[in-house]
């Protein structure tokens, strides 16, 4: 058996297992940013922050404690969220808008946080992130502007000095925007066709898996068992005990042989009258062909050793025309299957007191000679048992079926290979009979009951009647039967009229 494949995750799936992920860097990084205040300590106490006091410093890393805190619960409790996502984001732009508040200088850090937001692969969290990042940014740059202006003598008011700074963060934020934009498509572009491409795997794995699986089975069902591969043009044996020490795999050269090797092998121990059909049959060259549309094609043949079997082609695999490119052959012994079925074919048409043919095997067997034409020497033989009914009245009817057992036995004596017996009815027998002399074979009948003698009766009795075809040439086989029940109830009657038995009795 084969291992299944492993489990691929969805598109959607991905994207909320990389939403916890990023989330959990981002909530670290969040931790790390409580280190900005010192940070900036350390720069005032260095004169680099001219402008930024203590508590400013102070002001941040309490701020950043308590926006980590709350996105690690929100962490706990909703880690894929979206609004855990969009806090994280916002945590970081209340950091930079606080650090502009506090006079220190924030340039291309605010660029930061949408470029971080591209890592959720999420449209809407982008756009989010840019315009919470624009209006924070224009908060903070309006609050600071009065400072920053009258720290510099080229802008009159405030306003002039805002307009100038938003204005750059304004065309920056549009171009950034649609390269985010752009940059995040091709991200999530690469992604979706990755997980896309992933489970085409994972399914024609599957499938591959399956068909290997159903290929297994198979061969512990049948007694041979090749893969032939037209992508490959090769034959290869899947049942171990197969496996001849020259075909491990063998290629398929057309041009060479037009059957595969085993099919080589078998060839030889086909009974002579099925040679051409089963070499018709396993013409390799051709199977791709008679299989078509078909899912499978097979036919019976008789092993000269082994009786009878049955060759398969199965459809395995088709390409991408609909043609058959991986088919599996197979060759399983149905003999047993072949002597139930004639055993009861046999019970069927036979009668089952006497192992007679039954009715319904005379009839159709007579259908045959409505598509060909009667032999010159065929006879049918109408047989009934006399006094059947006064043996089953006075003795029972163990003693009518002695009686007709022994009709049975008598006629099968007299007619022997040539010819075929049928009980048709209670006490009737019909016979069909290949013979140039029907009044020997009529005397024959009538001296083998005579000479018979039972435990519950003493004696036997049959009326005959015939008609044989050189008499009769023009009629057919049910009009012959017509002809012989005539002279066998004429002979019945001159048996009753002679033992002065009156038939109405009877």
């Amino acid at each position: 058996m084969n291992n299944a494949p492993q489990y691929t995750k969805s598109y959607d799936e991905f994207l909320r297992e990389n939403r916890i992920a990023v989330n959990k860097s981002l909530n670290v990084v969040l931790w790390f940013c409580i280190f900005t205040g010192p940070a900036i300590a350390l720069g005032v106490a260095a004169d680099i922050f001219k402008n930024v006091g203590y508590d400013i410093c102070i002001q941040i890393s309490v701020i950043v404690a308590i926006l980590a805190l709350g996105h690690y619960l929100m962490l706990k409790k909703w880690p894929d969220s979206v609004v855990t996502s969009i806090t994280a984001l916002l945590a970081f732009n209340m950091l930079l808008a606080h650090m502009t508040y506090g006079r220190v200088a924030v340039y291309l850090t605010w660029f930061l946080v949408p470029l971080l937001s591209l890592l959720f692969c999420d449209t809407r969290i982008y756009i989010f992130a840019v315009i919470s990042n624009y209006c924070l940014m224009l908060i903070s740059t309006w609050m600071v502007s009065p400072y920053f202006s009258g720290m510099r003598s080229d802008y009159d008011t405030a306003l002039a000095y805002y307009l100038n700074a938003i204005g750059g963060y304004t065309i920056e934020t549009i171009i950034m925007t649609f390269a985010g934009l752009a940059l995040g498509r091709l991200a999530t572009n690469y992604f979706r066709d990755t997980m896309v491409q992933q489970e085409d795997l994972v399914q024609h794995e599957s499938q591959m898996t399956e068909q290997l699986d159903i290929l297994d089975s198979m061969a512990e069902i049948y007694d041979k068992v090749n893969l032939i591969d037209f992508y490959k043009m090769t034959e290869r044996p899947l049942r171990d005990d197969n496996v001849d020490e020259k075909l491990h795999e063998k290629s398929l050269d057309f041009a060479v042989y037009d059957h595969t090797y085993m099919t080589r092998q078998i060839m030889g121990d086909i009974v002579e009258d099925q040679a051409k059909a089963f070499i018709n049959f396993t013409n390799i060259t051709t199977v791709q062909d008679r299989l078509g549309n078909k899912k499978i094609i097979s036919g019976e043949f008789i092993n000269k050793y082994s009786g009878w079997f049955r060759a398969q082609y199965i459809v395995a695999e088709r390409g991408s025309d609909g043609r058959p490119m991986i088919v599996v052959f197979t060759v399983q012994s149905i003999e047993a299957e072949k002597r139930r079925e004639e055993h009861l074919i046999r019970i069927a048409m036979t009668d089952e007191l006497t192992r007679l043919y039954n009715r319904r095997c005379y009839e159709e067997d007579i259908l045959e000679y409505h598509e060909k034409e009667i032999e010159e020497d065929f006879s049918v033989f109408s047989i009934d048992v006399n006094g059947l009914k006064t043996a089953n009245d006075t003795k029972g009817h163990a003693a009518g079926d002695e009686l007709i057992k022994a009709c049975s036995e008598c006629l099968l004596k007299a007619v022997a290979s040539r010819g075929k017996v049928y009980r048709t009815g209670g006490d009737e027998f019909i016979a069909i009979v290949h013979t140039d002399d029907s009044e020997t074979l009529l005397a024959d009948m009538k001296k083998e009951a005579a000479s018979w003698h039972g435990k519950y009766q003493n004696e036997l009795t049959i009326s005959v009647g015939y008609a044989a075809h050189k008499d009769h040439p023009a009629l057919t086989v049910e009009d012959l039967e017509k002809v012989a029940d005539r002279m066998m109830y004429s002979d019945k009657a001159e048996y009753y009229r002679t033992a002065g038995i009156d038939r109405r009795k009877q």
